[in-house]
């Protein structure tokens, strides 16, 4: 087998991985019908010892010509800068050279190498084997050892589909942590064209594919065919536009739209290059495991957020009520936030009077209204228009002190007076209670905790008196992920003064000025330039020119930001493409911050709306796009579960037959390994039974990831009965054997076994408590228990040996209230 690379540099790359998840615990990877966990365990272990040792070689030949490098480097300077203007240019190219060769060296140190693709033999031998990586490495012998991902031989790993693989019969997809290969997953596109050897070593899904196409009956292999044809499609999908991704549980419309990402991003790498992708998830949970499956993609040039980060620097990570959530995201917020922004631009009761040098000076009331009726005039954000404001009432203020005084002003003077006024600190305290500079957070800190402002804007945005209430809070509280729409909202109402930021940009640029006529005369001094130095100097890329002379000898503070770091943190950043996962939870608002982002409307919309938990979540996808695109968004329907087995899907499609009979559920497509359950457990038997029901869970699954998904009311108690799981959405909760979650924190996740905790209390908790316990029954992979304190209800009918409830019937439980997780309620 030949394993072959090429040259060239790279800060960031995509992934190509199509029904893969990662599997960086070791177990994660779902198994194959009737196949031993320990087979494939140890086909696992066996890739992983095999990528292992050449991860291991690649890394011992970046170290070799990273010091050969920092050697050249050491050589260069030690020469000086004597001689003539040939020397000094040689030596400044070749100074150049060497420091970018070092630099970009050191920064591949983190994921050197992600991926491997093998190609279809032409005769008898195994066909070609390429790693793929962020630079091009060869040995002495100037061998290729890794290919650089952009080069033209790595562009099936971005390109391939199942409709068009070309001659590639496998992608590998490799997660590092530091030198050490931790996770490996597969697709295949050819099994036949595998070798048994490899056939043996193939992990994550692809194994679990390549056991459907095996089997026996026509109809696996129709299944694989229209997984990879399905998919095929929504990663070939034009740029432009809006792209819809409807898709149930085990679909796998997560990973095909993070590859469509990768294959949007190699397609129109000058655009998506320059403007970034933003990949908006659920949970800081669910991005990092969408991290672990694209491991090359969002090093520079995408960035992933939850919708309570959408605002730069802040990270809402709390959840709002469910009542208080549905006004929030109403598209009513807008004019209330607009109405708040205007309820800080006032006007004083009478004469505005302020000390100042001495005396008491007056604006006319009339003057501060014409003062603020100007600035509004100027269309321009709060905090921009406060300019305008500000120099009319120091005018007026300023003219009556020279009435005061008894003296003539010019334009000159009176600017000067403005000036000398603004340096009074009760003229800028008046100023600033009529017409304060504003920070998103403090309006609406303000707002929410003052009740008078509160009830002005909320008349304004039409709001009833019970849904104003549910804004109220004190100054302090957490923000929540409800929130960070309104931020964004008023981010966009109340813009920067950046008067002071274009005062530093011109002193800048005349620094610069400087700077570059000091190095004219440097160059100058050096004598006579050769005649052959210009083109020299042009095949250098203008090295010694004044100008990178003088940056050279700047000191700019540290590396340039990258394309997500510059996106990040600049509210009102337009991105090139957008991917919304989940997106049946954002809200009208959350849409409305979303499209702000991508004035392109170039998306990527993943979700189910049979999944919608969220009160203001999505009800149907033309609801939420049509205000935007009107018409002009298109759908791709997944329809095949391959990964949760038909045992779980049963009870779940009776769940979804009960909340929403319009909804069809995706058709499972293979058996599992177990019956799902229905127990019993008395509220005061949880501490002493869950902890057995879960260890017993978890040895059937062979050391796999179980997940107890709970009602928020049953949270503490099992939290008690569970002291070692990982608790909530954090970065533990992917690699802990046990995580406890509720059903808002699981989404997007899979696990091998889910307990179900207190299906009664899921279904209580929230207007659409039946969607919840849908999410909830369909993260499991491979086995799944529901544990009922109370009655079990009747749309899980069918683990208790009795008919589900009948399509269309409301889902409703009444639960005794002094009970754990009590109360009534409806799904």
């Amino acid at each position: 087998m030949r394993q072959v690379a090429s040259t060239g540099r790279s800060e960031q790359s995509g992934d190509g991985g199509l029904n893969g998840d990662t599997d960086t615990s070791g177990s994660n990877g779902a198994a194959a019908p009737g196949a031993a966990r320990g087979g494939a365990d140890g086909a696992r272990a066996a890739a992983l010892r095999e990528e292992q040792r050449y991860i291991t070689r690649l890394y011992d030949r970046l170290d070799v010509v990273r010091e050969r490098t920092a050697a050249e480097l050491r050589e260069v300077h030690a020469r000086g800068g004597a001689g003539t203007r040939q020397a000094l240019v040689e030596r400044e190219v070749r100074s150049g050279e060497a420091s970018r060769h070092l630099a970009q060296l050191s920064a591949v140190e983190r994921g050197l190498c992600f991926g491997r693709i093998d190609h279809r033999a032409e005769g008898a031998e195994p066909g070609d084997t390429y790693y793929i990586g962020r630079i091009g490495l060869r040995d002495d012998d100037h061998e290729r050892l890794l290919i650089d991902w952009r080069a033209p031989a790595a562009r099936p790993f971005y390109a391939a589909t199942p409709g068009s693989a070309g001659t590639l019969v496998r992608r590998r997809h490799l997660h590092t942590r530091e030198r050490t290969v931790v996770g490996i997953d597969d697709e295949v596109f050819d099994l036949d064209g595998l070798s048994e050897q490899h056939r043996g070593t193939l992990v994550g899904e692809a194994a679990l594919l390549s056991s459907l196409r095996q089997a026996r009956t026509g109809r696996m292999s129709d299944v694989v065919a229209t997984i990879q044809n399905e998919q095929d499609r929504v990663i070939r999908s034009g740029l432009s536009g809006v792209l819809v991704v409807q898709g149930g549980p085990g679909t796998g419309k997560t990973v095909a739209a993070l590859h469509r990402a990768a294959y949007l991003l190699y397609t129109h790498r000058d655009t998506l290059q320059r403007r970034g992708v933003l990949v908006v998830g659920p949970n800081s949970t669910f991005l990092r495991y969408i991290g672990q499956v694209l491991p090359s993609l969002g090093e520079t040039d995408v960035v992933l957020s939850t919708v309570g980060e959408l605002f730069p620097g802040v990270r809402a990570q709390a959840v709002e009520a469910p009542a208080a959530a549905v006004v929030k995201g109403d598209l009513r917020m807008v004019e209330l936030v607009r109405a708040a922004v205007r309820d800080r631009q006032r006007v004083p009761g009478g004469d505005l009077v302020v000390e100042a040098d001495g005396m008491e000076l007056t604006a006319e009331r009339a003057a501060c209204r014409r003062a603020r009726d100007r600035a509004r005039a100027t269309r321009r954000p709060h905090n921009s228009a406060r300019r305008r404001f500000v120099h009319d009432v120091l005018a007026a203020l300023a003219l009556d002190q020279a009435r005061r005084l008894g003296r003539t002003m010019d334009e000159e003077d009176l600017q000067a007076a403005k000036a000398a006024l603004w340096d009074e600190a009760p003229v800028r305290a008046a100023i600033d209670a009529l017409w304060p500079p504003l920070s998103p957070q403090g309006l609406l800190t303000g707002l929410f905790a003052d009740a008078g402002a509160l009830a002005r804007a909320a008349s304004a945005a039409k709001l009833s008196d019970d849904e104003r209430d549910l804004l109220a809070r004190p100054p302090g509280a957490e923000w929540t992920t409800a929130d960070a729409p309104l931020l964004a909202e008023a981010a966009e109402l109340l813009g920067t003064d950046d008067a002071s930021a274009r005062a530093a940009e011109r002193a800048r640029a005349r620094r610069r000025r400087e700077e570059e006529r000091y190095a004219e005369g440097v160059l100058e001094l050096t004598g006579e330039i050769d005649e052959d130095a210009p083109e020299l100097m042009r095949r250098a890329d203008g090295l010694v020119t004044a100008e990178v002379l003088a940056a050279r000898h700047r000191d700019e503070g540290g590396p340039r930001p990258t394309t997500a770091e510059r996106a990040e943190a600049d509210v009102a950043w337009a991105y090139g493409h957008v991917i919304v996962d989940e997106a049946q939870e954002l809200s009208a608002m959350a849409w409305r911050a979303v499209m702000r982002r991508v004035p392109t409307r170039s998306l990527t919309v993943v979700g189910d709306i049979a999944q919608t938990g969220s009160a203001a979540g999505a009800r149907s996808w033309g609801e939420m796009l049509d205000p935007y695109v009107r018409g002009r968004w298109r759908e791709e329907r997944l329809l095949v579960n391959y990964r949760t087995p038909a045992e779980i899907m049963r009870p779940a499609a009776d769940v979804l037959r009960a909340v929403d009979p319009a909804q069809q559920p995706p058709e499972a497509v293979r058996d599992g390994e177990a019956e799902p359950v229905a127990v019993h457990i008395p509220p005061g038997e949880l501490a002493e039974r869950l902890p057995a029901l879960v260890a017993a869970e978890l040895g059937a699954v062979g050391g796999g990831r179980l997940a107890v998904i709970t009602s928020a009311a049953l949270r503490p108690a099992a939290a008690a009965a569970l002291p070692g799981a990982a608790a909530g959405a954090g970065p533990d909760a992917l690699d802990a054997p046990v995580a406890l979650l509720t059903t808002v924190e699981a989404k997007g996740l899979e696990f091998d076994a889910v307990v179900v905790l207190d299906p009664a209390g899921i279904l209580a908790e929230s207007p659409k408590g039946g969607q919840d316990l849908y999410v909830a029954i369909t993260r499991a992979m491979r086995r799944l228990t529901v544990v009922h304190p109370g009655e079990l209800p009747a749309v899980l009918g069918r683990l208790a040996g009795r008919p589900p409830a009948a399509a269309g019937a409301p889902v409703t439980v009444a639960v005794d209230a002094t009970a754990p997780g009590g109360g009534d309620g409806a799904g």
